[in-house]
């Protein structure tokens, strides 16, 4: 379906900046929406509607002097891993947390730049599931079919943005959490290069494998919120050479090669690549064999990389687990999970440690031959809400390999990988395909994406309004 709604986080900073809109017009619309539509999406766990106006109201007055700023006084949201000044950090979880005295860097950036942070997204306990439930907030739901799910753990980020409520908004990425819930809710996300958006206050945040990233509709924005949000804490221990992302996103990618993977990594559990997405990303690489690159299929050579991402994760959720209140409030799954890593904290999370750069000299031997790998980045579309739910621990982790077992080596590691929307399916559900690239290489997916973005013009397509949101951001 289309929809004559094409503002986005681009548009929004020209039209402040022209004088066309106010940032308190801007944030008061997104906060309506928000407000509105949250019975059926619940995106939110925090809404920071006075303190999102306070700060609308700052940066018109900045305008009304001359301050000019990438974002400044336009509405984005954040994930509830991260911290914004006087709100709690739930990521997901139940119980009472107390306010956080000061903003993450990643945050820190994005006021800097001039962004209004109108509230926090809902995300999976501790960000461990690909669906965004749990009985400390419900259920968030995809705006393209409110009976399925958005994806996650960003997925509260993703249901935002998909429905208009706010232009973009920042999400995290521990095995997919950005690329999945951009794939099944027709965005672009961006899983940048491990160090590129800080995790300030976490050095690391599960152990190097999660990244903070961007979730937009269109590359253009994605890019401009990760120009934003990039750049380090002075004691964060990976600190890649700064790139110019929206730069990136205006120029011609060059005559690439391809290499179309379909093969899912080992994990030892069953999966198999749904037929309907299948057919998607394959016309995908078509679609980019006309475009002039030569695609040929061929396959990463993962190994058992898996050995070298569970006990990063695990041990992940087990120092999360201490930083709870109340942790036996927590999902029985994830005190199993957290039990797992307290076992693994010790040899096994030092071995697959070093593991990474054996790893990334084994995985990135392909692209000795190629530029940048296309891949499905999910197996399956969107499942319904309530799916994975009920299931045990070692089921649940079962189904979510099954539907999502593409995204996560890039986060063993640590390097960039784009979502593409890749059409829908049955239902109206989206799919999406990842570009992955080597250590540094968002430019040049950044720049393939936007030729892809012009070519299939996805950005012309919304979902159908739901109440509230009628209204462009």
């Amino acid at each position: 379906m289309t929809a004559d709604r094409s503002e986005g986080l681009a548009e929004a900073v020209r039209a402040l900046a022209a004088g066309e809109v106010s940032a308190r017009e801007l944030t008061e619309r997104a906060l309506a929406r928000i407000l509105a539509t949250q019975p059926v999406l619940n995106a939110f766990r925090v809404v920071r509607a006075e303190a999102a106006l306070a700060e609308a109201d700052a940066a018109d007055r900045q305008l009304a002097a001359g301050v000019r700023a990438p974002l400044l006084g336009v509405p984005v949201a954040v994930k509830d891993d991260t911290d914004v000044a006087g709100e709690p950090t739930a990521f997901g979880c139940p119980g009472d947390f107390p306010p956080k005295a000061r903003d993450a860097e990643a945050v820190r950036r994005l006021r800097a730049a001039g962004a209004v942070i109108v509230g926090k997204t809902n995300t999976s306990e501790l960000g461990q599931w690909p669906f965004t439930e749990g009985p400390a907030f419900g259920d968030t739901r995809n705006p393209w079919n409110t009976g399925h799910t958005p994806g996650g753990s960003s997925g509260g980020s993703a249901a935002a943005v998909a429905a208009g409520l706010v232009p973009a908004a920042l999400g995290s990425d521990g095995a997919g959490s950005v690329r999945i819930p951009a794939a099944w809710t027709h965005l672009v996300g961006i899983k940048p290069q491990r160090g590129r958006i800080s995790t300030w206050p976490w050095p690391e945040a599960f152990n190097g494998i999660t990244v903070n990233g961007p979730l937009a509709r269109t590359v253009a924005d994605a890019a401009l919120l990760l120009d934003a949000a990039s750049g380090n804490h002075e004691d964060d221990p990976h600190r890649p050479p700064a790139i110019r992302a929206a730069e990136a996103a205006t120029r011609e990618p060059g005559k690439l090669r391809i290499a179309l993977s379909l093969r899912t990594p080992f994990t030892g559990t069953p999966k198999r690549l749904h037929p309907l997405v299948r057919t998607k990303v394959v016309d995908l690489a078509n679609r980019l064999a006309a475009l002039g690159h030569d695609v040929e299929e061929a396959d990463p050579r993962y190994g058992q990389i898996g050995l070298a991402f569970v006990p990063r994760a695990t041990a992940g959720i087990a120092d999360w687990v201490r930083q709870v209140p109340d942790p036996s409030l927590l999902d029985p799954r994830t005190k199993e999970a957290a039990r797992l890593g307290r076992l693994l904290g010790g040899a096994p999370l030092r071995l697959s440690r070093r593991a990474e750069a054996t790893l990334a000299r084994r995985v990135g031997a392909v692209f000795d031959t190629y530029d940048v790998v296309l891949a499905p980045t999910t197996a399956t579309p969107p499942p319904p809400v309530g799916t994975l739910a009920k299931l045990s621990g070692w089921r649940t982790d079962q189904a979510m390999i099954a539907a999502c077992p593409y995204a996560w080596p890039w986060n063993v590691l640590g390097w960039p990988g784009v979502n593409v929307p890749a059409g829908r399916v049955a239902g109206g559900l989206p799919v999406g395909a990842q570009l992955l690239g080597p250590e540094g290489g968002e430019p040049l997916l950044i720049s393939l994406a936007a030729q892809l973005e012009d070519d299939r013009r996805w950005h012309r397509y919304w979902p159908e309004p739901l109440a509230g949101t009628s209204a462009a951001p």
